[in-house]
This record gives structure tokens, sequence and C-alpha cells, in this order.
């Protein structure tokens, strides 16, 4: 009986009185709620568009909000720009007044202002005038300094120097009392006399060659530049100092390397920049067990660097920027001006380089010179 009651299907009636099965309820109520589902279905979707369209307009307000605010801030500045502008003007125009109600109301007054600005130009260019020979002046007592620097440091090369003197005199001497003793003698063979007197010839060459050297690096030097070869330089300034090196037991080594190092220079002055290194490193080795200097070059793409090292006692910490202030010296009193160190530190920079030191106390000290190197260009037309 109650699988007869399901196949029959029970049934309702509807407002309009028509018979309806509890399926078609369902399905009408199902299709009811989907219809509801896809219309909110299609509110959302609009409703995810009205935000997108609200984001997107957002971010193009606050771009355009940035935009005004830069665009604010610029005409801000323009403005107070313009203001202080026209503040000026201002002030120019009221002092623009001023002046023509002065002329107009007093010409004399006018009159003795241009007497005023007169005398003013004169006082100007006297000032200048005097500007110029004191700027000459400077620059004159400048040279001096570096010359007196330079001849105090030949001054104490006189006594190696006289030493390189006296072999080719006394060589000279030597050969010159030969011949004469063999033209005295009779002797009929010329060859050994000619010998004897071309081998005099030779030593006076040396000498001179030595006065000719330090005629040269006494003379004041021209502010001229041209390509010069450090490898020359460094060899001259070596040979002013080098007997006064040898009487104190100082083994000098000298690194030059198999390229040229040219750089665009004064050789005079940086022929005293190295003799002052080699001095300073001479004295520093006083009382040294070990007494050693070591010169290197080694060159870059656009620096030839020297290095001058010493096994010296090293300078005290704190004093590696002050030994090149002008009349510096750790040096006894009378033994030292203060001078070597600052003249170096000058001319390099004349010459467009540096100079620094390095030391640790009890290891020595390194001085480094960075110069520029000297172009392709430039020694081609050296050569020249």
């Amino acid at each position: 009986m109650l699988e007869a009651a399901i196949e029959n299907r029970q049934t309702v009636v509807n407002g309009s009185g028509t018979p309806t099965t509890v399926e078609d309820r369902l399905r009408a109520t199902v299709e009811v709620l989907e219809q509801r589902l896809h219309k909110r279905d299609e509110q959302r979707r609009a409703m995810l568009h009205i935000i997108g369209d609200l984001n997107q307009a957002n971010t193009r307000l606050a771009n355009q909000r940035k935009a005004m605010i830069h665009i604010l801030s610029d005409y801000e500045q323009d403005r107070r720009r313009l203001a202080r502008q026209a503040e000026r003007l201002d002030n120019s125009r009221r002092a623009l007044l001023h002046i023509l109600q002065d002329s107009q109301k007093d010409k004399l007054r006018l009159e003795a202002s241009r007497k005023a600005m007169i005398h003013i130009m004169g006082d100007l260019r006297e000032t200048t005038a005097e500007m110029q020979r004191r700027e000459q002046e400077l620059r004159d007592k400048q040279e001096q300094l570096v010359q007196a620097g330079k001849l105090a440091t030949l001054g104490e090369l006189t006594t190696g120097v006289a030493h390189e003197l006296n072999n080719p005199l006394n060589n000279t001497g030597l050969f010159v009392g030969n011949a004469i003793d063999l033209i005295e003698m009779g002797v009929t063979d010329k060859g050994k006399i000619v010998r004897e007197l071309r081998q005099a010839m030779q030593q006076v060459g040396k000498a001179t060659e030595i006065i000719t050297h330090l005629r040269t690096f006494g003379r004041v030097a021209l502010t001229s530049r041209e390509p010069v070869s450090l490898r020359h330089v460094i060899r001259r300034a070596l040979s002013l100092m080098e007997e006064q090196l040898r009487l104190r037991g100082i083994a000098v080594t000298i690194d030059v390397g198999l390229d040229e190092p040219m750089v665009v220079g004064n050789s005079i002055q940086l022929e005293q920049v190295f003799i002052n290194l080699l001095t300073n490193a001479r004295d520093a080795l006083a009382d040294s067990p070990h007494k050693a200097i070591r010169v290197s070059v080694s060159i870059g793409s656009t620096a030839v660097e020297v290095k001058f090292a010493d096994t010296g006692p090293g300078i005290s910490a704190g004093l590696e920027q002050r030994i090149f202030d002008p009349f510096f010296t750790t040096k006894e009193v009378g033994k030292g001006t203060g001078l070597g160190l600052s003249i170096t530190y000058g001319i390099i920079r004349e010459h467009g380089g540096t100079i620094s030191v390095a030391s640790r106390p009890g290891e020595g000290a390194i001085f480094l010179i960075r110069l520029p190197v000297a172009s392709t260009g430039t020694r081609e037309a050296s050569a020249l």
C-alpha cells in the first residue's frame, strides 16, 4: 500500500486550484533561486567592474594628485623666485627713483658722486696694480726660496763633487807630465805623446762634464716643460750624491725597468726633487746598522710611480703630513732648514703629480711620487 502511494505521488492544490507535485514545486523553487543567483552574479560582476573602474580612477587621481603636487611645488618655487625677482626689481626701481630724484634735485651731488667714482676707480686700479706687484713678488720669493734650497743642497754636495773633480785633475796632470817627459827625453815616437795627451783630454772632458752638471743644476730653472726621461734624471741626481753616500757606507739600488719612464716636466726641478729625497734618506740612515736606499720606478697607463725606500728608523706617528710643511724639521738646530721636503712637495704639485709617505717606526720610510706619464704624441713631438 505504501508503494502505491509513492507511485501515485501526493498532490497539492496551488492558489489557482492547479494540482502540483512536490517535485514541480522544488523545480520551480530551484529555478527561482537560480534566477536570483544569476542576477546576483551579474550584480557582483557589475560591482567588480565598478570597483575596478573605481580603482583605476583612484590610481589616475593619485597620479594626477602627485602631478598636481609637483606642479604646485614648481609653481610655488616659480612664485617665490618671481617674488624675489620682483622684490629685487622693486628695490632697483626704488633705488633708481631715488637716484633720479637726487639727480634732478641736485646736479652738484651727482658731479661729486662722479668725481668720487673716478677716485674710487683710480684707487681700484692702484690696488689691482699693487696686488699684481705683490703676487709677482710672492712668485719671485718662491723661486728664490727654491733656488736657495737648491744652492743649500749644492753646498752640501761640494765635498763629494770636489773629490770627483780631484781624480780627473790629478790624472790630467799625470798624463800631461808624461807627455812633457817624453818630449824632454827626445822620444821620436809621437804616438806615445799623442796617447798621453788624448788621455789627458779625456780627463779634462770628465771634469768639464762634472762642472757643467753643477752649473746646470745651480742655475735658475726655467718654467718650460718638455718630455723628460726619469731614468736620466735619477742617474744625474745620483751622480752628485754618489760620493757622499759611498763615504757613509750607504748602498743604493736602482730599479728603473726596461721601459723608458717619460714624463712632461722640468729636468732640473725633478733632479732637485730626487736629490732632496736622497739627502733626506742619507740623513735618516746616519745611525742605522743596515744602510740601504732603494729607488724603483713603475709605469702605469696614466702615471709613473717613483719610490724612495730607506732602512732608517722611519717617521714618528702623526708626522707623515707635517714633514711637507715649510721649515718643519726633525733634525737638530743648525742641521736642517726644513725646506727640502716642502720644496719637493711644491715642485711635484707644479708638475701635476702627488707625493706621499708611508712609514712604520723602526722599519724605514717610503716616499711615493706619482707623475702623469707623457703621451705618445708628446714624445713624438719632442723627438722631432
